[in-house]
Order: structure tokens, then sequence, then C-alpha cells
């Protein structure tokens, strides 16, 4: 019998991206959360030591979105150790891969009228992928569970398939970056969604 065209051939890797902000976008966002130190957060907002998750607070976030302060927000913003989204941006996340993240709504106001609904987002799938055999990379450990790799302009990363699965967002593990597929990708991209960039996730940038 005569074999079947790809019968035999390897399977192609997934294409991977590290997902993060829209550099092309200058201006600072027109919002602040005005009641940061209420939340008994501390200084910076970070989600707990070992595990991603959102903290403790004392108040649910409250966000001041108004003109005056700034452009208005787009669906992906960077606020401390968490990303802040809108309402259609979570709803793609959720959509593709509502495993990989978690939401916390904020109340939102505006010094003009209604404001649109905003989350924090954490992305909080966290995956031993990264095949240290066949990467560049230097792990550096300070003697705690807190072990992370360097931050080498040189590094490169392969990713172990078997171990993303059926993943389409995650963080790698002593890497901390937020990394996605091409289904979230085009997903993203297919919904309009504004502030996010997709680059290269196997190499330092």
């Amino acid at each position: 019998m005569a074999a079947r065209p790809n019968e035999g051939r390897k399977r192609k890797a997934p294409k991977l991206y590290r997902v993060g902000l829209d550099f092309r976008i200058h201006k600072p966002p027109g919002w602040q959360m005005e009641n940061f130190a209420a939340l008994g957060a501390g200084p910076v907002l970070m989600s707990p030591r070992g595990k991603r998750s959102f903290p403790p607070l004392s108040e649910t976030p409250r966000l001041l979105i108004d003109k005056s302060l700034g452009r208005p927000p787009v669906d992906w913003e960077l606020f401390h150790d968490f990303w802040l989204v809108s309402d259609r941006m979570k709803s793609v996340l959720e959509a593709v891969d509502g495993e990989g993240v978690a939401f916390l709504r904020c109340e939102t106001r505006s010094l003009r009228g209604g404001a649109p609904v905003y989350w924090l987002c954490d992305v909080v799938r966290r995956l031993d992928v990264i095949n240290e055999e066949e990467s560049i990379v230097k792990l550096l450990d300070d003697g705690t569970d807190f072990r992370r790799y360097d931050n080498m302009a040189d590094s490169s990363f392969v990713f172990r398939e078997e171990a993303i699965g059926s993943a389409h967002i995650f963080r790698a593990r002593f890497l901390e970056r937020v990394i996605c597929d091409q289904a979230m990708k085009d997903a993203c991209k297919a919904a309009g969604l504004k502030g996010l960039s997709f680059g290269d996730a196997y190499h330092n940038w």
C-alpha cells in the first residue's frame, strides 16, 4: 500500500508568541486607581510569591477614567504585576482559554458620566515548558523556590510541546513572561483588540 502524503511526518510545533504592550502607544493612559493605598497591598500590587493569583485586598479597586488624565485606556494595559483589561478583552480570553486567566472587576467612574467596565487580569497558568537542555539559558538560584532565568540578551528558548498541551495562554516557569499560541493571537486580532503586541517567544527582546 502506498504511504499517505503526511504519513511519517512530524507534526509542526505550534507557533508561540510573547504577549506584551503595544509600545507604539506613547501617551500615558487616562486612568488612575483612586483607592490604591486603601487596598492594603503595599507599594506594589503583586501576585503572592509561588502562585499566580490576586493578593487579598481590603476594598474593590476603584478606577477613575477620564480624558483629562490622558488618552482613553485600551483593551490591554499594564498595572503593576497584573493587566488591566476591557470587557471585550476579557470575553476573548475567556472564550479561547478561560482556565488560564483570572479576573477581578474594578469599580469604574468618569468625571463626565458613565465609564467603561475594566477588570484586573492575571494569567494564572504556569507551565514547566522550557527544555533547558536545548535552550540557551542560565538559571539564577538564590537558594529559595523563587528561581528564575537570567534575562540575558542572548538567551533562547526551546519549548516542550507536550507540556503545553491544549493551553492557549500561559506563563513559563522561571520566566514569568506571558506566552500565547496562534489561536489566541488570531482571536485578539479578529476582535480588533488594542494595546497588545505579539513578539518572538523564543528569544529575549
